[in-house]
């Protein structure tokens, strides 16, 4: 049976977060079934995702082909069972489809892909999605289109220097039309950002750049919705919102370890995170 709904962009707070609840159930069943996913990245930004597909976003899957429908863009790719049950509930993909992730000729791949209708990009070689999002920004502006576009990048992607060059491009050309939200968890696979490869000060090296930045709570649905709606931070600059997340977000055995990255659920765990998020109610 299928489950799918269509709210508009316009859904408040209480709603985003009972369907919040309801996609990080599916991404649990969907990488559960498969044994395979990255719950990690999925449960720190599926927050962001619902407030941006059912509170901000013009785009929907009756207009998927409108020129000047809003862009998204996901560059952490591995948060692909998040993204196909965000899809999902928007009616983009059947519900039924999220049981063929992973598996051989399916369009789920285990990094998002074109192939997947609501999909703007395939961003499977993290750190491009950035790049990507500023050329599509640029485009919009060449078009005279009202359209957004919004990009999601992990923090561990910001190591990469393509996503420096994009930084450059959009400040320059000051893209008030293009948003980045950095899903800041601190965490990349197996270790700290900062004990990695440190990003701080980030939002004083975004400013360099010509960029205006915020903080926001990347888990406070209300205040994301307040300032995602009220974009751009400042005419004639790129908004940035650096998103404090928790790695694993609403699974209590899943927050803050890093194991989580792309761990396996046996049965008992998985019986244990739906219980917490969904009564149990999704299969």
């Amino acid at each position: 049976m299928t489950h799918n709904s269509d709210p508009s962009t316009t859904a408040d707070a209480v709603e985003i977060e009972r369907i919040a609840r309801r996609a990080r159930a599916l991404s649990l069943r969907t990488a559960f079934h498969a044994q395979d996913g990255h719950l990690g990245a999925d449960m720190s930004a599926m927050d962001i995702l619902c407030t941006l597909y059912f509170g901000v976003l013009r785009v929907g899957a009756q207009d998927a082909a409108d020129p000047d429908r809003d862009r998204f863009v996901l560059s952490k790719a591995h948060a692909s069972t998040a993204m196909y049950s965000v899809l999902s509930l928007k009616g983009f993909i059947p519900e039924e489809e999220l049981e063929t992730f992973g598996r051989a000729n399916s369009r789920l791949s285990t990094v998002v892909s074109t192939r997947v209708p609501g999909v703007e990009f395939s961003t499977g070689s993290l750190g491009h999605g950035l790049p990507l999002a500023t050329g599509a920004a640029l485009a919009g502006r060449m078009d005279n289109s009202a359209r957004r576009i919004v990009v999601l990048c992990g923090d561990g992607e910001l190591q990469e220097g393509s996503n420096w060059e994009a930084l450059m491009l959009a400040g320059t050309h000051g893209l008030s039309n293009l948003t980045l939200i950095v899903d800041r968890n601190l965490a990349q696979k197996g270790a700290s950002t900062e004990d990695i490869n440190a990003l701080e000060p980030l939002d004083d090296k975004l400013r360099s750049f010509g960029w205006a930045v915020r903080h926001i709570d990347g888990h406070d649905v209300p205040d994301m919705l307040s300032v995602l709606r009220s974009l751009p931070l400042a005419e004639r600059r790129p908004s940035c919102l650096i998103a404090t997340t928790v790695k694993g977000k609403g699974v209590s055995f899943m927050e803050f370890d890093l194991s989580w990255h792309s761990r396996r659920l046996t049965r008992e765990l998985y019986e244990r995170a739906l219980a917490e998020l969904d009564g149990g109610n999704v299969r």
